[in-house]
């Protein structure tokens, strides 16, 4: 994925007040940190943020006061109620550094014939260069029969990647639809059987 530009301004007020006022002006607090720098506070955008966190792992490169610092959101605090992001954790990475993210398992294809496929893991941890982040790993269960079981050890990894996730972890479990599951008339027979059985003692 490419970098998401992003234009920044310092901060230099803070608490719960400080926080409120900066998003009623429609920007998000957030801070700037890693590679043994000193944590950089700053204002983003609100709007043009939140699109660009809707990628996943998304690469962003930090315009501030004229320069741009290649980051990555490591934690995002939301609002429990409102769709409002309340504050931004962000990690500087360079060109060439390997990083661990979680990515996002994308299933593809149709599984076999009365079968149900289990999505047992939505994400898989990969160390990758930190500009060359996949947006996901796809999985096909195309024809796939009952009993399949596919675990991270098998999945096709975008070029550059390592597995971190352990090659044991089940990702993907497909089951057959149970032969067991009881036709709703047959059941009712034996219900309005009874019924009447005890009208007929009373």
């Amino acid at each position: 994925m490419s970098e998401i530009k992003l234009p920044a301004e310092r901060r230099n007020s803070f608490g719960k007040g400080a926080a409120r006022k900066i998003r009623r002006d429609h920007k998000i607090p957030a801070v700037l940190y890693g590679h043994g720098t000193d944590p950089v506070h700053i204002t983003l955008p609100a709007h043009d943020t939140a699109l660009a966190l809707k990628h996943a792992n998304a690469l962003l490169s930090i315009e501030l006061e004229g320069k741009s610092q290649l980051a990555l959101a490591k934690d995002i605090q939301r609002d429990p109620i409102r769709p409002i992001i309340e504050h931004i954790d962000l990690v500087i990475v360079r060109k060439g550094e390997k990083v661990n993210v979680d990515v996002p398992v994308h299933i593809e294809g149709e599984a076999g014939p009365d079968t149900i496929v289990n999505v047992e893991s939505n994400t898989i941890e990969l160390l990758v260069e930190a500009t060359h982040i996949p947006e996901s790993v796809v999985v096909s269960v195309e024809d796939l029969p009952a009993g399949t079981q596919i675990k991270a050890g098998e999945l096709v990894l975008p070029e550059g990647a390592t597995l971190v996730t352990d090659e044991d972890a089940l990702i993907v479990n497909i089951t057959g639809l149970s032969a067991q599951e009881p036709d709703a008339d047959a059941e009712a027979e034996p219900a309005a059987a009874a019924t009447a059985t005890a009208d007929a003692a009373e």
